[in-house]
């Protein structure tokens, strides 16, 4: 069976030794890089299962070697978790913002990081627990479930592997409230099940890709201390959209 293969970019020997042993003491198959642009090549020519990026590397930091990797047309999207001695939450979002899937900061435990490495891969591999042929129409939005794809407006959203995990959770129990452990448990991993905060983040992030530029009330709703909900879409968006379909038709 083939060992999963992580890419270690990092400038620090130290820090890529240490992730080396533990990573290949946990089964993994690693290669590493010093820099941004080894961290490329290393990345086209071997194809990692994830990516574990370090922010500051000399020439080109992590951030602008994470625009290159998601600027490249690889499938499927390859996972990256960024690593980094930067704490503050704006240097998060711009992780986050550049299409990072987790974001780890220095010093940190090898052992959370391996966890996050394997809810990542884990999110990245499960199977989808949705009824196929769903679609989901509200105003300005669509939802397809089975194609995995997201039109605001008519245009298509990239959404992260965490982003369009948590939708699927959400969108598979829409109507219902969904508690904060159930989330973190089924896309992060039962480790994460108390990292409410953390999964306020990825709300937060998934709400601005499906209404950017609303000001209504968000079709994900949050109830304090307990979770977050899905609310259905209107039935009169639904008969709308099928009505605009069958005149599209028999226009044709």
């Amino acid at each position: 069976m083939r060992k999963q293969l992580v890419l270690v970019a990092d400038d620090e020997p130290s820090i890529v030794r240490l992730l080396r042993a533990a990573l290949e003491a946990d089964g993994f198959a690693v290669v590493t890089a010093d820099c941004g642009a080894t961290a490329i090549a290393v990345l086209n020519a071997e194809r990692p299962d994830i990516v574990v990026l370090d922010v500051t590397m000399p020439e080109m930091d992590g951030f602008e070697t994470l625009r290159l990797i998601r600027s490249q047309s690889q499938t499927p999207r390859v996972p990256v978790i960024m690593l980094t001695a930067r704490t503050g939450d704006i240097d998060k979002m711009q992780g986050f913002q550049s299409g990072a899937d987790d974001y780890v900061t220095k010093p940190f435990n090898p052992n959370e990081l391996l966890a996050r490495i394997t809810a990542v891969l884990r999110r990245g591999s499960g199977t989808s627990p949705v009824s196929p042929n769903q679609v989901l129409h509200f105003p300005d939005l669509e939802i397809d479930l089975e194609q995995r794809r997201v039109l605001v407006k008519g245009e298509e959203v990239r959404l992260s592997r965490t982003e369009w995990a948590l939708l699927v959770q959400l969108a598979s129990n829409q109507g219902r409230i969904m508690l904060h452990t159930e989330l973190l448990s089924r896309i992060w991993g039962p480790e994460f099940r108390d990292e409410a905060q953390y999964l306020r983040t990825w709300v937060s992030r998934l709400r601005a890709k499906l209404e950017p530029d609303t000001s209504d009330a968000s079709i994900i709703s949050t109830f304090p201390g307990m979770g977050y909900r899905l609310e259905p879409p209107r039935e009169e968006a639904q008969q709308e959209k099928g009505e605009s379909e069958d005149v599209n038709r028999e226009g044709q």
